[in-house]
């Protein structure tokens, strides 16, 4: 534990102590020096945008608890986080699971209770996940943004911190673990504020981690929960309380489903009266502003009709979520193509199929346009969120297009005021989920082969700017790791990529080539559980499309091969394998077509590669391979045409 801060007996009572170029803020009659606070919280790198002070409409969930409603559920938690922890037989509650299904309103309550507790001063942090949303959907950064959060909330525990960080460099590292980060950042901060008197409080603070279900690394979800879980055990007494916000996942489940965590279920309360409210409040604001609806009314009456009301509150089936998006539906703007008007949408939606009936509604307004697919399956499922001006330049198109199909959709897309500021965002992550599933999206889905584009289509770019040796090196394997990642991936895919650039009579032979020689070659690294092809094609496709690519009347060719070469080496560790002699006399001959090519034009580069050798009736296959830019080492023994399985 490292040792508490200077106390001074002096200053009763003062604020804002200037002593040298020093200055010592007083709280609850601690001191703590202040100076160094936003260094500490620079080296801790914290993710901002996943707390709950974020832009929602930048960074979603953009869900807030429509005002007077969800009280009886804000009740609830409250009395769980205000309760004083006395020790006893029974067990202490530190955590409170609360679950629900997509779009019943968790975000909107985690919000809530966040803001709550930021106004007490008991609020030590707050974290929203985000699938698809970089370092926030992942678990890297989790403790570190959660300790930075700490250190303005709870100023005494900056010390500490501050100690951890100089007895491990490496504390912020991927190199530890998140339960060692986790442990130093946070739990023992405040353990050791709190035994040393540094902090004085009768309730206990109060975490809240929000959509853990978004989070995409799992296995770092379990050792989250596992690890909170046990330090609970051991420190019983401390004033800290976790509300944990999710969907039912069974690897949430399983670990939450524990004596010492209060389970609720938002589904379990009642919400019509709270979804009437919200729905007749956004009604009344909509008439406010739309002439078309102020002059149907005075000739018709009330609208929507009490009767309409209730066939309304009756389709949302409790979700808050499908409820925003029938009023975004039916208020939204007319269009050239749909002049329908408010009045005329409200019947068409209280026909849909729940989410996914709005969400084929909504795109269906745009799939006329040029470019929509590119468009939707870029805002879907791009690492992260991006302004309008970045979505053209990715797809190489106009601003204006985007814009076009993007005006469309926005009772399901937040679309920013301009071009050049603000990102382009989901409502909820069900979009993503519905357009991602074939069953659920038909004409709209968007299948795993979207990636492999958008993949291509990055490393192209990096031939057109020639930018070698920066972080966009390596932008197009986030989208080729999430194109083999996904359940859905089938290889197959690659060879109708490979027929569709065939017949596209525009693109360039080389980047074309080269992408797929450097995939092919990072496949050999991936686990083989998650590819559907063996070791004996990817070597072979990966040797053919080295070979077409050394081949092309590219003088870019040698811009490739030169930064690469001097860059990274890379000795190829596989399990060993056995070929069949047409696999081996393919790489042979693939092989010494690259040979030719770069003994003739680039013999500085390479040097010779050394040809297959006969030795006791097996061949030793032994090169050296220049492959999507990256030198490997193939060592290789092929056996027999018959043995053509893989083997240890």
């Amino acid at each position: 534990m490292a040792e508490a801060s200077l106390h001074f007996e002096n200053f009763c009572g003062a604020r804002g102590v200037q002593l040298g170029n020093q200055t010592i803020n007083l709280i609850a009659g601690n001191q703590y020096l202040s100076s160094g606070r936003k260094n500490l919280i620079r080296q801790l790198n914290p993710i901002f945008d996943a707390s709950h002070t974020r832009d929602r409409r930048k960074s979603p969930p953009d869900s807030a608890c429509f005002p007077g409603t969800r009280k009886a559920v804000i009740q609830g938690i409250t009395c769980w986080a205000d309760t004083k922890i006395v020790l006893g037989k029974t067990p202490v509650v530190h955590v409170y699971w609360f679950h629900g299904f997509a779009g019943s309103g968790k975000s909107a309550i985690s919000l809530e209770i966040a803001k709550i507790y930021a106004g007490s001063g008991r609020l030590l942090a707050s974290y929203f996940f985000f699938r698809n949303a970089g370092d926030r959907s992942g678990m890297s950064r989790f403790a570190a943004t959660l300790a930075a959060q700490m250190v303005a909330a709870v100023p005494s525990t900056a010390s500490f911190i501050e100690a951890a960080l100089d007895a491990d460099p490496g504390l912020l590292t991927q190199d530890v673990s998140l339960t060692v980060q986790l442990e130093r950042l946070i739990y023992e901060p405040l353990l050791d504020a709190l035994e040393q008197g540094l902090v004085l409080t009768e309730r206990p603070f109060v975490i809240v981690v929000d959509g853990l279900d978004e989070c995409e690394d799992k296995q770092g979800v379990v050792d989250f929960i596992d690890h909170m879980l046990e330090f609970f055990k051991r420190y019983r007494s401390i004033p800290l309380r976790f509300f944990i916000a999710s969907r039912v996942e069974e690897h949430i489940r399983t670990r939450l489903t524990n004596d010492i965590v209060f389970i609720d279920d938002l589904n379990s309360y009642w919400t019509r009266s709270d979804i009437e409210m919200f729905l007749q409040a956004s009604f009344q604001g909509a008439a406010v502003n739309d002439r078309v609806i102020q002059s149907y009314v005075r000739a018709n009456g009330e609208w929507p009709t009490k009767p309409d009301m209730n066939k309304l509150i009756w389709h949302t089936d409790g979700s808050f979520l499908l409820a925003s998006t029938i009023f975004k539906f039916v208020v939204q703007p007319g269009t050239e193509e749909d002049p329908s008007t408010p009045m005329d949408r409200l019947p068409l939606a209280l026909e849909t199929n729940g989410l996914d009936g709005l969400y084929a509604q909504t795109l269906a307004r745009s799939q006329h346009l040029p470019y929509f697919p590119n468009i939707v399956s870029t805002v879907a499922l791009l690492e992260h969120p991006h302004r309008i001006v970045d979505l053209a330049r990715l797809l190489g198109i106009e601003a204006f297009k985007v814009v076009q199909v993007l005006l469309n959709l926005q009772a399901i897309v937040h679309v920013p005021g301009t071009d050049e500021q603000g990102d382009v965002t989901l409502c909820h992550t069900s979009l993503r989920e519905f357009l991602t599933t074939e069953s659920r999206s038909g004409r709209f889905f968007v299948p795993p082969s979207f990636h492999l584009q958008r993949s291509f289509y990055l490393f192209s770019r990096l031939f057109e700017e020639k930018r070698w040796g920066d972080d966009s090196d390596t932008s197009f394997t986030l989208h080729w790791h999430r194109f083999v990642n996904s359940d859905d991936c089938d290889f197959d895919e690659i060879e109708q990529f490979k027929a569709w650039a065939c017949q596209s009579l525009h693109l360039n032979r080389l980047p074309y080539h080269a992408f797929l020689c450097t995939l092919f070659f990072y496949s050999l690294f991936l686990d083989s559980s998650r590819i559907s092809v063996g070791v004996s094609y990817l070597l072979t496709e990966c040797a053919e499309e080295l070979a077409l690519a050394a081949e092309c009347p590219d003088h870019r060719i040698r811009l490739w091969l030169e930064h690469w070469v001097g860059v990274t080496q890379f000795p190829l560790q596989l399990r060993k394998h056995q070929f069949t002699e047409h696999t081996y006399g393919a790489l042979q001959h693939n092989l010494q077509r690259v040979s030719t090519v770069i003994h003739a034009e680039f013999p500085e580069i390479l040097g010779q590669l050394p040809c297959p050798a006969r030795m006791n009736n097996q061949f030793i296959f032994s090169t050296e391979c220049l492959t999507g830019g990256l030198i490997f080492r193939v060592s290789r023994r092929f056996l027999n045409a018959e043995n053509v399985k893989s083997t240890e």
